[in-house]
């Protein structure tokens, strides 16, 4: 009699639920602001960078200035593919021209970073126009690229040639939906990169603590600015 007393109860209360909640679990909540929201933060420059970057080697105009605002720095610009690091699959002086069996900033355990791998984004090399670390930032630092309505957390993983601007990992690109090919890859425009001043993802090749950590300091990017 018990148990007819409960099924009787169960069926009740599920006859009494939204279908959407008696068919399903409640979908998960993704943390952080939006990519509408980060954007929203960056409509205007005060601009930190002593002229602008190019985009490109072969460009020759210099268009992308670093701006700077309370918490963090950021900039518009292309994405170029940076492969270097580990030897993957993906990785490797057979898929990317280019390819440097090395980053700037290594693992925690002194190896290269693996692009194919970590989302990470690249930072100019310190020169005229601006030294990163002036800004409170190095490498593992934390930060947000943008594209297309969506959020990526990534670190500072590497730095780039001196007068050009815009490069993440292959790893930065395919999560945002960017074709990560090295020797074809990229895209021309529409990305934000947002790096948070004075921030470290400890250790640096752990993207969940990235993950963690970028969404904390995005929402204080939003609240403070």
């Amino acid at each position: 009699m018990r148990k007819l007393i409960l099924f009787a109860t169960l069926a009740l209360v599920a006859a009494l639920l939204p279908p959407s909640l008696a068919a399903a679990a409640p979908a998960a909540v993704e943390a952080g602001p939006t990519a509408a929201q980060l954007l929203a933060k960056t409509n205007s420059c005060r601009q930190i960078s002593n002229g602008k970057y190019k985009t490109d080697e072969d460009v020759s105009s210099r268009t992308v200035a670093v701006c700077d605002a309370n918490g963090a720095v950021f900039w518009k610009a292309d994405m170029d593919i940076d492969c270097d690091g580990q030897r993957t699959a993906e990785c490797n002086e057979n898929t990317d021209c280019c390819f440097q069996p090395d980053t700037a900033f290594p693992q925690s355990d002194g190896k290269p970073l693996n692009a194919a791998k970590l989302p990470y984004i690249v930072v100019p090399s310190p020169s005229s126009i601006w030294k990163y670390s002036s800004s409170g930032l190095k490498g593992g630092g934390s930060c947000a690229v943008i594209y297309n309505g969506k959020v990526e957390y990534a670190v500072i993983g590497d730095t780039g040639p001196s007068q050009i601007i815009g490069e993440a990992s292959y790893a930065t690109a395919k999560d945002l939906g960017i074709n990560p090919d090295p020797s074809n890859g990229g895209t021309d425009s529409g990305v934000t990169y947002i790096c948070f001043k004075n921030s470290t993802v400890s250790p640096i090749e752990n993207h969940a603590n990235a993950v963690s950590k970028g969404q904390n300091l995005a929402t204080a990017f939003v609240n403070n600015n």
